[in-house]
This record gives C-alpha cells, structure tokens and sequence, in this order.
C-alpha cells in the first residue's frame, strides 16, 4: 500500500512541530468514510474513526491549537457513488446530512470552526467536466466514457450548496446554542483582470468570476445564479425552488478562500453551440499575458501552470467584501508548490525555499491590505505543513513547509521555510 503523510499514525509529531512553530489554528479534514465506512448512517458507524479524531483533537487542544475542520474534501465514499451515482443523485444530500450530524455530535464540543465542502466548483470541474478527478465524468468527445459535461457539472454543484444549506440548518437547530460554532463553504479564488480594455475583456472579467465563484456564492447572498449565466446556460442550469432559496439564503456564517493564482480573460463571441461543456459555456479564454504581452506574474516553477499574481488576493478580497455585504473571510489555502524540491540538489542546498518565504509574505501583505480597504479576513492557513499528496499531482509536487521524505518512512524535515514561519509567529513572545 502506498503511504503519503502518514499523518493518521504521526499526528502528535506533527502537532508538536506545529507548536514550536507557534501555529495557533490548525486546518484539517475528516474522511467521511473513516466515520461512516459505507457513507451511509444505516450501514453503521466505525467507532474507531470517531475515537482517532477525538484523540486528535485532544491533542491539538493540549497544545493550544484551534481546530477549523472541513467535512468533504473530495473523497466521497465509493459506496455512495455505486448505489446512486453520488453528488449526481439529490440522495447525496440526505447522507452528507447524516455524515455531518455524526461529526457535530462527535466532535462539537472542540469544534467550532466547520468547513461543509472543500472547493465544491473544482469537484464540479475536474470530476464531471473534464474527468480529471474521481468519479472521472465527462463527454465521450472529451475522452470518457460517461459524463455530460454540459449538464453534469451544474446538477452536482446544485446538490453540493443544497447539501451545505440543509447541514448549515441542522448545526443551527440543533447544536449552534449549545456549541457555538460557525459554519461555511471554502472556494478556490481567482482574479481574472481583463486581457485588454475593450469591452468584451472587460465583461469577459466578470463573466469568468460569475462562473468560477458566483456560481457557488450568489445563491447565498442573493437565491439565485448569476444573471451571466441563466443567459448563456438557459435551461442546463438548474432553479431552487422557493423553499430550497429560503433554505440557501443566510446559511454561509464565512467563505474561505484557497488562493494560489490568477489568469487574464479575454472575451470570446458570447454564441454556444453543441456540443455544450461548462468550461466554455462562459465565452472566456483564459491567457498569462495580456494583450500587451505581459505575463500577470513569474512562474512558480518551470513546470508549473501557475504564476504568482498576490494583488489579485487584495483585489478579490475587495470584491468579495462588496459584493456580499462584508462576509467574514478565511485564507484557507496559500502556499508554491514545486517540483524541484524532489532533487538531491534540493536536500544538499539545505532545504532553501526562499521563494516560498517571498510568497508568503506578499500574500500576507495583499490580505494586510485588504484589510486597509475593510475586508474582514480573520485568518490566514499557510499550505501546506508537510508535502502532502496532492490529488492531481501526486507526491511530486510539494508544497510543504516541512521535506516529506516518501523514501525513508515519510521523515520530516524542516525547510527553511518552516523555520522562518517560526520566527515570524514568534517575534513578539
């Protein structure tokens, strides 16, 4: 069996490390099928689970650390997606509900801060657009052999903020007095400025951000899809009903935002013809350069599709706060990653990782401004501790503030990166 972390088994270790370090909120994810081994509360609870993150949160507790917990982070169980189909089935949102309800009374006494779903636009995306992720769904013409990647994306992402509602309702009827814990949605951000100044560029931008963001946030701010994309979708995308928008509405206590880079968008004809697919259903194309050449920001490494962009941080920082009548934000993700980390050179070099330091910090002074400009971000997760897996990536591409050595028992071993965070949480002790 091939191993990543390991953290299940070095949990103290790590939370040790987290401790000197001078971490004070720790950011994690419950697997639901180590709760519910066939997803469902009729197939039975596993006590071992349930007795391994209590002992998880025990700890984190002893060493002063917060929990923020997230309860769906890709990895539905694979029983759920056998017996129905499911996020593609409204079944799935009976069972999430469940899965929760189990967490909330389990874990609610340590737990105040809950994340229901982990990116839910990127599931969408690379499970029933392109086919990228489990359960691998897309058009035939796209390379699979199930999946309607015109229509598939939006049913899932419907039931995904359907299921977050009737869990946000479930913690507020039945455990927010007695717990006092928040609950909220964590979405990958993007700021896509225009491509060039012409007008279609310019809608272009806010296009792209209707159907990369808006399409999860505003039916809880205002009940319904972007206007952007009831006029291009029609009737591929789903309604709620009048009861389904009173259950949406008012159920985000937080959005947290995992962001990591940013594109230009350059508006294409708004015609969509058939075969339909989600990822042009906008009309926008996504570019690193912009219409005078320029690249939106240095590559994160030579193999990466990512540029480091940190004014689109404070910039969507700002929108959000605009838009939505100034939500409480989470940074729940930022972080490089790199694939030059894996070479001899690398652990010889003693783990020098400036760049990631640099990072880092521009990001933290972008949210720093944001904040000048009345955004009310309240935290800030770095990714990641340890290099991790990652679910499109592997173990190659590495993000840790910590070398997971995946040759020799997942040994871990600080960059320099770690030691700096040290220091930077640390200065005023």
């Amino acid at each position: 069996m091939d191993v990543a972390c390991d953290c299940y088994h070095r949990y103290k270790e790590d939370i040790a490390m987290m401790k000197y370090m001078g971490v004070t909120a720790y950011r994690f994810s419950i697997a639901w099928t180590r709760i519910l081994p066939n997803g469902s509360l009729k197939a039975g609870i596993n006590q071992q689970g349930i007795d391994h993150y209590n002992n998880v949160l025990k700890e984190l507790e002893l060493n002063g650390i917060e929990p923020y917990v997230t309860l769906f982070h890709f990895d539905l169980p694979q029983a759920l997606e056998d017996k129905y189909g499911g996020i593609l089935s409204i079944d799935f949102v009976k069972d999430f509900r469940d899965y929760c309800d189990v967490c909330f009374k389990e874990f609610g006494e340590k737990v105040k801060h809950w994340v229901t779903i982990n990116e839910a636009p990127i599931v969408a995306e690379n499970s029933y657009c392109v086919g990228l992720s489990p359960p691998r769904r897309c058009s035939p013409w796209k390379g699979c052999k199930v999946g309607d990647s015109g229509k598939e994306p939006y049913i899932v992402l419907h039931h995904m903020i359907l299921a977050h509602a009737v869990v946000a309702k479930l913690y507020k009827e039945k455990y927010k007095d007695t717990q006092g814990g928040e609950v909220g949605i964590s979405l990958v951000g993007i700021w896509c400025p225009p491509y060039s100044d012409s007008p279609e560029d310019l809608a272009a931008a806010e296009r792209i951000r209707d159907f990369r963001m808006g399409w999860c946030l505003e039916p809880f701010f205002y009940g319904h899809y972007p206007i952007s994309m009831k006029n291009l979708v029609k009737d591929r995308l789903p309604t709620f009903s009048d009861h389904e928008k009173r259950m949406v509405m008012g159920s985000l206590d937080f959005i947290s935002i995992n962001y990591y880079s940013s594109n230009y968008a350059k508006g294409l004809p708004l015609i969509i013809t058939e075969p339909y697919s989600w990822d042009t259903d906008s009309c926008v194309q996504r570019t690193q350069e912009n219409a005078r050449g320029e690249f939106i920001g240095p590559l994160q490494d030579l193999n990466s599709p990512f540029r480091t962009y940190p004014e689109g941080l404070r910039q969507l920082l700002v929108h959000l706060t605009h838009r939505y009548d100034s939500p409480k934000l989470y940074i729940s993700e930022n972080g490089t990653g790199r694939t030059d980390e894996n070479t001899k050179e690398f652990l010889q070099g003693k783990l020098n990782d400036e760049y990631r330091i640099q990072f880092i910090l521009d990001h933290l002074d972008a949210v720093k401004r944001a904040r000048e400009e009345g955004a009310d971000v309240v935290g800030f997760f770095v990714w990641s501790l340890l290099d991790d897996f990652e679910f499109d990536l592997g173990c190659s591409y590495r993000f840790g503030l910590m070398f997971t050595d995946f040759d020799d028992n997942q040994r871990r071993i600080p960059k320099r990166s770690m030691e700096w965070y040290h220091s930077f949480l640390t200065v005023d002790e």
